[in-house]
């Protein structure tokens, strides 16, 4: 069985933007037919699929009964939203193209192109232009062969051997990333049903979410290679110019300048990797992934800030006094006792035969914690004498008379 992909497959070996062309052909081939064998009508997972909807309904009605969820809307919207796009994205490979397939690798391909100012594929234009640097490199390689009639061997560390090792290393770093990551972009794709079904279940979402971080890690690689790609090319024109200056004969500084490019490019694509990787390492995807640095941070604080008020603060004796330590000293705690005291009758109540009576009283002692001594408080001048306490009873001024 022929398909649109073999006349692009039969081209691989031609160069690097055939290569690119072929494995996006086929990498979509091979995602649209994995997706049929799995959930889609007549796929083998169909039945599979049917339980699990049905598991998610069950799930769901025994927390009715159980009280841990009601009927709310709060609680309805989002299960049946995500009910909805499960069932959709899982059995219908139009909806799952157009969103997942072309947001992940048509979407970085037509940001590459806005920032690049291409038309049409910024990738295949990149492919293209690796494709020219390669011709050049070739075309040095053999008019220095040309000159010398092949007398002088091509080793390591030959200008010949330094521009083809720069030229691999190039390669390495552009069409390698480039096309591993289109491959395992692919992959995932092809089993993303699989994974929208997990999403079904708090216990099996997380894998939802690992995937849909890989999907957003391997779309970025591709746009970043193309622009960091993009810029160490316009810096190698130059030094690719200047080759062959001498006809004939390769400049060793150019040859070794574009080894340079080579290995800057192949730091650059590893620095481009981590960072792929750190920016979706810090993604939550919506919500779904719970933030779990706020409550490992209480957790390590709370033990410190526990054993920090209970351990007692020692004060060295000629050490100055804090504000806090001051005014703790200026009032220090105090502690209220009341006692009753039972008093005789007067002398004129009913000839002596009234009932004794009891007074409480209440006093205030001011307790130092250094000692543990209980003092009274300092019999000082109040701050609330004036004109109306000169004419206060005699009698105690806290006390109540029980009967």
């Amino acid at each position: 069985m022929t398909s649109k992909c073999d006349a692009l497959m039969n081209e691989v070996g031609s160069g690097v933007a055939a290569a690119l062309r072929a494995v996006d052909c086929t990498a979509s081939e091979v995602s649209a037919a994995a997706f049929g064998r799995l959930f889609a009508p007549g796929g083998e997972l169909g039945a599979v699929l049917t339980i699990l909807l049905g598991l998610f309904i069950a799930f769901f009605a025994i927390a009715l009964l159980l009280g841990r969820t009601n009927l709310s809307v709060r609680s309805m919207i989002p299960r049946m939203i995500t009910l909805g796009l499960v069932v959709t994205f899982a059995t219908s490979w139009f909806a799952y193209q157009t969103v997942v397939w072309n947001l992940t690798i048509g979407a970085p391909d037509y940001i590459a192109g806005v920032l690049t100012g291409v038309d049409g594929s910024a990738t295949t234009t990149f492919a293209d232009k690796i494709d020219i640097v390669f011709l050049a490199v070739q075309d040095a390689t053999q008019n220095a062969g040309a000159a010398d009639n092949g007398a002088n061997e091509i080793t390591a560390f030959s200008p010949q051997g330094i521009l083809w090792l720069g030229a691999l290393l190039f390669l390495l770093g552009t069409v390698g990333v480039l096309v591993t990551a289109r491959i395992a972009l692919a992959i995932l794709v092809a089993l993303g049903p699989i994974f929208l079904v997990m999403a079904l279940f708090s216990g099996t979402r997380g894998l939802f979410t690992g995937w849909l971080k890989g999907l957003v890690m391997l779309a970025l690689t591709p746009l970043f290679a193309v622009l960091g790609g993009g810029v160490m090319l316009e810096i190698a024109v130059p030094i690719l110019g200047s080759l062959n200056q001498i006809p004939g004969e390769i400049d060793p500084r150019a040859a070794m300048a574009f080894f340079l490019i080579g290995a800057v490019h192949v730091a650059l694509m590893i620095m481009v990797l981590k960072v792929s990787s750190t920016m979706v390492a810090g993604w939550r995807v919506f919500g779904l992934v719970p933030d779990r640095n706020a409550g490992e941070t209480f957790d390590r604080a709370a033990p410190a800030m526990a054993a920090a008020s209970s351990a007692p603060v020692s004060t060295p004796a000629n050490a100055p006094l804090s504000t806090a330590q001051a005014a703790g000293l200026s009032n220090p705690p105090r502690r209220i006792a009341v006692s009753g005291v039972n008093t005789a009758p007067a002398a004129n109540d009913a000839g002596g035969n009234a009932p004794a009576s009891t007074i409480r009283q209440t006093k205030v002692f001011a307790t130092s914690s250094g000692s543990g001594q209980v003092q009274p408080l300092s019999s000082g001048a109040s701050r609330t004498r004036g004109i109306g306490n000169r004419f206060r009873t005699a009698g105690p001024r806290i006390s109540e008379k029980l009967k």
